[in-house]
């Protein structure tokens, strides 16, 4: 209960300070690296592996934001030790402009083209298809129409088509396999590929759920001697629970019998595999390898920030696998790589800053080192969301130095950045000025020939708002060498990012609103200006010397834009003091600035709310990535409630208490969007009352809640 004076107040709030001393105690810290580290650096999940000639291709689903709907990417290399990405082209629907690029897989024809295919839930849960000469693009329809190749409700009604995987049989014959959710829709569906236009699928046929016991989607079929090998995924791919499954069958068709050894992988205990699964499998030199997917650490809310991992697939024999240990061999070891040694491996490295992530589960730092450790499961990220950050490499003696690779956190969005050397690491010369770039990639490669102790690189901004200044890697060489497949990729037309003004954007009180006698002029005195118009029933409360709209049927919606620094992933504080009579188990919206059904893609929508159900706290329009109240503010009482983002954790504070965190990527769209205080764009009436609001587009910290929380207090003195 909230204490009436305010000498109790800061009672409190010393009472909390020790309390959150106590509840750090357990915190996830640092991440055990070595042996299982993934092979790609970025967010990639449902791998395809193919291998091309002397060149090795990953296609995978672009990750970590708007419920995985990322621009469709293809990393390819000779090695499969360095890996190269490049941003495809892929044609848009007539109807949609795609945002979806799910699960593909890729077949090269017998007449020599590639054939790609995608799943989207834009236009229904459809498999598209796509040509080209060459495995990385540009494609081309196969149906210019925009006919899927395998359409929802295929072979039976409800039926969503995804996650589709092609096998070819020993006879030519091309088979697919492909369903989500299949523990609802009663199992997997497999047909055949129509091989002579490729884009047509016959003789469905529906896989009872008995012969994949405990599915949940990415079917994937290989041939082991006679035995048709059906491998597939288990659990929830939000969680731990995600593993790789399998059953065996003498036809493509079935029936399949569930293999021993079930599930043959599945979290580990350390971390360094959480919730791995939709996976693939490359035969190599007599050898099989499953190239899958897993969590990052710290684990993304929602499960949807996956990387790239590979390890040995063991038959004990033709119908039998072995569980798979995690941090096997990889494929690739007896070639001999064209690339030099690093020169920057695990040299010294410094920061302008770096982001300390503290939250309830975690106590873990994206150190400087991370950037020249040469794992793909760390990085190094700088402190909060303002430019310039810079990074700085010392490799001890001095060097020539021919090549920079950067691998920046995104490798589908752009960095701007300069990257300058030194002997002295006090006198600095350009090694290369990227200050205007506006082409995506992974790594971006800069060339020059120098001689250098010191390297620095300055990240100046990004593609969209929000986004930190973040590296997995960076690599020094001092000689060049070939790269596979250079391909010039096309700028970006959008951005940089807007930048943070770090300014109070709204701010409203009932009592200033009283003390004017106006309520039909609701001035924001915040600094974007503007007032408020009431919409439906919102009137002036007053009881007991506290001041408070209240809202039944209405909201107070702002007359100016919402600002675009609080697009895509910016960083925000909202902050309210609130009484709410009854306290149902959904709507309840305090404060909503993006529109909930404009673009229906989970982390797409932002809303504070103060319900009982699972979006009580911020809502994201989807369960897997929603923030309830842990311990839930009791009703018919007032209570000081703020939500934060900084761009890296999302968290909820309730009367000064840290109630509740995760770690978030948000892509948050705020086109046409109302800033609406008391209902969001659907209605969602809050249904209490509500003394005063204030919004900011920058992230305060715990003191600088606690200090707004009593200086802002509706409750008075006696």
């Amino acid at each position: 209960m909230l204490p009436i004076v305010k000498h109790r107040v800061l009672y409190i709030l010393l009472f909390v300070m020790v309390l959150g001393n106590v509840s750090g105690q357990g915190k996830k810290g640092q991440l055990p690296v070595g042996k299982v580290d993934p092979i790609l650096p970025g967010y990639f999940a449902d791998p395809t592996i193919k291998k091309f000639g002397d060149t090795y291709y990953i296609y995978a689903t672009t990750d970590n934001e708007m419920l995985a709907s990322g621009v469709p990417t293809v990393w390819y290399s000779k090695d499969f030790e360095h890996w190269y990405n490049h941003t495809m082209e892929v044609p848009s629907l007539e109807s949609v402009n795609l945002r979806n690029f799910w699960a593909p897989d890729i077949i090269e024809g017998s007449d020599g083209r590639y054939y790609l295919y995608f799943g989207n839930c834009q236009a229904g849960c459809n498999i598209y298809g796509y040509v080209s000469s060459s495995p990385v693009g540009p494609w081309e329809k196969l149906n210019e129409d925009d006919t899927p190749v395998i359409a929802h409700n295929y072979p039976k009604e409800g039926f969503p088509s995804l996650d589709a995987q092609f096998f070819t049989d020993d006879d030519g014959k091309i088979y697919a396999y492909w369903g989500t959710w299949v523990h609802y829709n009663g199992g997997y569906a497999v047909g055949e590929l129509d091989s002579k236009n490729m884009s047509k699928i016959k003789n469905p046929k529906n896989i009872p759920l008995d012969q994949t016991p405990e599915p949940f989607e990415a079917a994937y079929m290989m041939k082991k001697g006679d035995k048709y090998i059906l491998m597939y995924s288990g659990g929830s791919c939000h969680d731990e629970t995600y593993n790789v499954r399998y059953s065996y069958s003498d036809s493509p068709y079935g029936p399949f019998t569930p293999g021993t050894n079930n599930p043959i992988l599945s979290s580990n205990g350390n971390g360094t595999v959480h919730g791995p699964g939709h996976h693939s499998v490359l035969e190599e030199d007599g050898s099989h390898y499953i190239v899958y997917h897993k969590h990052d650490y710290p684990m993304t809310r929602g499960g949807l920030s996956r990387q790239v991992s590979v390890d040995e697939l063991i038959f004990e024999n033709d119908s039998t696998l072995q569980q798979v240990s995690p941090g096997s061999k990889g494929p690739g070891k007896s070639i001999q790589s064209n690339v030099p040694s690093n020169l920057a491996l695990h040299a010294k490295a410094s920061a302008s800053s770096f982001y300390q992530l503290e939250s309830l589960e975690y106590d873990y730092a994206y150190l400087p080192s991370y950037a020249t450790d040469g794992y793909n499961a760390t990085m190094w990220k700088a402190g909060d969301n303002s430019f310039p950050q810079s990074l700085t490499i010392d490799l001890e003696t001095q060097t020539h130095v021919k090549r920079i690779m950067t691998q920046f956190e995104f490798a589908g969005y752009y960095y701007q950045y300069t990257l300058e050397y030194s002997l002295d690491g006090k006198n600095w010369e350009v090694f290369a000025d990227r200050s205007k770039n506006r082409i995506s990639g992974s790594p971006m490669t800069d060339d020059a020939d120098v001689k250098a102790r010191y390297i620095k690189l300055t990240v100046l901004d990004t593609e969209k708002t929000g986004l930190l200044a973040a590296v997995w890697n960076i690599k020094v060489f001092g000689s060049l060498f070939d790269i596979p497949l250079e391909i010039n990729g096309k700028p970006s037309i959008e951005g940089p990012g807007t930048k943070s003004s770090r300014q109070k954007l709204v701010s409203i009180d009932a009592k200033d609103v009283l003390e004017k006698r106006n309520f039909d002029s609701l001035i924001n005195t915040g600094t974007i200006g503007g007032s408020f118009e009431k919409k439906g029933e919102v009137s002036i409360y007053q009881q007991d010397g506290i001041t408070a709209f209240n809202f039944k049927k209405g909201a107070l919606v702002l007359n100016q834009p919402v600002p675009k620094s609080l697009e895509w992933n910016g960083a925000f504080t909202v902050a309210t003091w609130v009484k709410n009579p009854e306290i149902s188990k959904e709507g309840e919206c305090l404060l909503s600035w993006c529109d909930r059904f404009e673009f229906n893609l989970a982390n797409s929508y932002n809303a504070l709310h103060y319900n009982s159900g699972n979006y009580g706290a911020a809502a994201h329009l989807d369960g897997h990535f929603d923030m309830k109240y842990n311990a839930l503010p009791p009703a018919n009482e007032w209570h000081h409630i703020v939500l934060t983002f900084d761009g890296v954790v999302e968290k909820m504070y309730v009367n000064g208490k840290l109630d509740n965190s995760q770690v978030m990527v948000l892509a948050s769209q705020i086109k046409n969007a109302k800033l609406r205080i008391g209902a969001s764009d659907v209605g969602e009436h809050y249904s209490g009352y509500l003394a005063s609001l204030e919004m900011y587009d920058y992230a305060l910290n715990e003191a600088d809640i606690q200090k707004l929380m009593m200086e802002t207090s509706p409750v008075r003195d006696n």
